[in-house]
């Protein structure tokens, strides 16, 4: 179940110059970070623009590591962010304490959120409305490779457990999800999503490929 994403506290204090033009007030709108291609180092940013975000925990798991000085033990998570209104996110986050590992993982997908480009592309509806995706788009991430294909309104999302969550907070509601590899992999089936849903704003892919 997703959860809401807290907003930045008062006391931020911004590292960056972008962070300092948001926290003056002379940047409010997460479409001018877009427009003007800015490069976000911050979460905070992203918090205090985007004040609707939500996440969800997709994964958690431990994970172990051989160093010279013995073997580590961490904790590994995989969180999805998104408005449900065509932002998404997706990001990876390792702590010694799960809270840590879920906190580092959220800040990662804020870092890494992207625009997701809706719209009615189904030949089969014609509504002109945003409830799915404008064209056909394809996505990989190690063995995973997914192509979506904009589905008529009332179709739902025809999706796996992972993909239907990550396509949910990016705010699709009828689209196919069609996947090849790995799936059963969190990670890799989450960041194939992932990228076929940042890469509906490319014109590599059209509909009827």
């Amino acid at each position: 179940m997703a959860n809401r994403v807290e907003p930045p506290s008062e006391d931020w204090v911004p590292k960056t110059r972008l962070g300092m033009m948001v926290k003056q007030g002379l940047i409010f709108s997460y479409s001018d970070i877009l427009k003007n291609n800015y490069v976000v180092k911050e979460p905070e940013i992203v918090k205090a623009l985007v004040p609707n975000l939500e996440y969800e925990v997709l994964e958690v798991r431990l994970v172990q590591k051989m160093t010279d000085s013995g073997r580590r033990t961490k904790f590994r998570a995989l969180v999805v962010v998104g408005n449900r209104d065509g932002l998404i996110g997706v990001g990876i986050g390792k702590a010694k304490e799960v809270p840590s590992a879920i906190n580092k993982a959220m800040n990662n997908a804020i870092l890494n959120i992207v625009p997701v480009k809706r719209g009615c592309g189904s030949w089969e509806c014609g509504c002109g409305t945003n409830h799915s995706i404008a064209h056909v788009s394809k996505g990989s991430w190690g063995s995973v490779e997914v192509t979506l294909k904009p589905g008529p309104r009332g179709l739902g999302i025809v999706a796996g457990d992972t993909a239907k969550k990550v396509i949910e907070l990016a705010g699709v509601h009828d689209v196919w999800a069609i996947a090849f590899g790995e799936t059963r992999t969190p990670i890799s089936f989450a960041m194939a999503v992932y990228d076929a849903l940042r890469n509906t704003y490319s014109l590599v892919y059209k509909t009827g490929e």
